[in-house]
């Protein structure tokens, strides 16, 4: 008959570090699983299991995350302040040693172990759980992509999530239909442009917000003319080219077609008294690092100022006419009121001037003379 000796307890506990005790399959401690990482904020569930020997009776069973020697206690974590509100003992006091951590943070990166007291003895679990605590980060080749391009946006954390993850992916707050941990954006155009951020499916945190730029040469100028009317010699035209791009447009080139170099530079072409010469067709072209890009042309057409000559000597003839008129309304208005003036001034004996006048009327003098002359001729041709 064979006697099997009990093993001594130093080898009792390392069998217990290498997580399974062996007799006769009494003792046993398995943490599942070993290593856990886990989001920010997010709830952490260490699951355990624990078997030991029939004749033990268990007194105490906690959670710690020191080790210590068997003659000194290892700190207890629900009469931890830092977890005593958010850590649950989710197991039973026979087998099922399980634990439950919620809004985890940075600070509770740690091992930690299951401990429990027999009426024997002190046990800890060891080695025991790794949690890791990780943030998201969107990670890319780089910030700038140009148009037609492609990129990959990766959800990164700085360990490996435990659980089998769904990703979510925004762009400006607006949920993508992409869920898995790479977004790939095979021919990138301006409307991808924004701020991208991630999250995993089930939980509150989202990884700050990451900006792609979208770079493209100018698109297709288009010119406005500030006059919308007719254009006369003397006015003053501003022809403004538009386009836009990413970076903007820094360089802007007027030309006039049929002429090789350029008549002015800047988004706005002014002309300042402008001369009928200058009709004819002007384009402008937009350049940026990544491009150029022209225009069509417009047409410009200055009207000149003859029709506006002959209006003015219409004008002068009229005014001078009318001016003639009034100065000879003015003279015959003097000459009555000199008359006027002349009739108020005439002397009192103008009556007597009259009776002299009239006594001296040479019709009737003449009248008598005549007929005495008369009867005299008679009287000689009797004779």
């Amino acid at each position: 008959m064979s006697v099997r000796m009990a093993p001594p307890l130093p080898l009792i506990l390392l069998l217990m570090i290498q997580g399974v005790y062996s007799a006769d399959d009494d003792w046993d401690l398995t943490y599942s699983p070993s290593h856990i990482c886990a989001l920010k904020d997010s709830t952490v569930t260490i699951n355990c299991t624990y078997t030991y020997p029939t004749g033990y009776q268990i007194n105490t069973v906690f959670w710690t995350n020191t080790v210590r020697p068997k003659d000194q206690d290892s700190p207890d974590l629900f009469n931890d302040s830092e977890y005593k509100q958010r850590i649950q003992y989710v197991g039973d006091k026979q087998h099922d040693c399980s634990v439950r951590l919620t809004d985890v943070r940075h600070t509770d990166s740690h091992e930690y172990y299951f401990k429990f007291i027999t009426d024997q003895d002190k046990w800890t679990g060891a080695p025991g759980v790794t949690l890791a605590v990780t943030d998201l980060q969107v990670e890319s080749e780089g910030e700038t992509v140009m148009e037609g391009h492609s990129v990959t946006l990766t959800c990164e954390s700085t360990c490996s999530l435990t659980d089998t993850s769904t990703f979510i992916w925004f762009r400006n707050t607006h949920t993508l239909n992409e869920r898995k941990k790479k977004l790939i954006l095979p021919s990138v155009r301006r409307e991808n442009a924004g701020d991208y951020s991630c999250a995993v499916q089930g939980h509150k945190l989202t990884s700050p917000p990451r900006r792609l730029h979208v770079f493209y040469p100018p698109d297709k100028p288009v010119i406005s003319i500030s006059s919308s009317g007719v254009i006369v010699e003397g006015d003053s035209v501003n022809l403004t080219c538009s386009s836009e791009s990413n970076p903007p447009v820094h360089i802007y080139s007027w030309f006039k077609e049929n002429q090789t170099s350029s008549v002015g530079s800047g988004q706005t072409f002014s002309i300042t008294n402008i001369n009928s010469c200058l009709s004819g067709w002007f384009y402008c072209v937009a350049q940026n690092k990544h491009g150029s890009q022209r225009s069509d042309a417009v047409s410009l057409t200055v009207k000149a100022l003859s029709f506006s000559v002959s209006f003015g000597v219409e004008l002068c003839v009229g005014v001078c006419g009318a001016s003639a008129a009034l100065l000879i309304v003015m003279f015959i208005c003097r000459r009555k009121s000199l008359r006027r003036k002349a009739s108020e001034h005439k002397p009192e004996n103008d009556d007597v001037s009259n009776d002299t006048y009239n006594a001296l009327e040479l019709k009737t003098r003449s009248s008598d003379l005549y007929d005495t002359l008369t009867r005299r001729s008679s009287k000689k041709q009797i004779l």
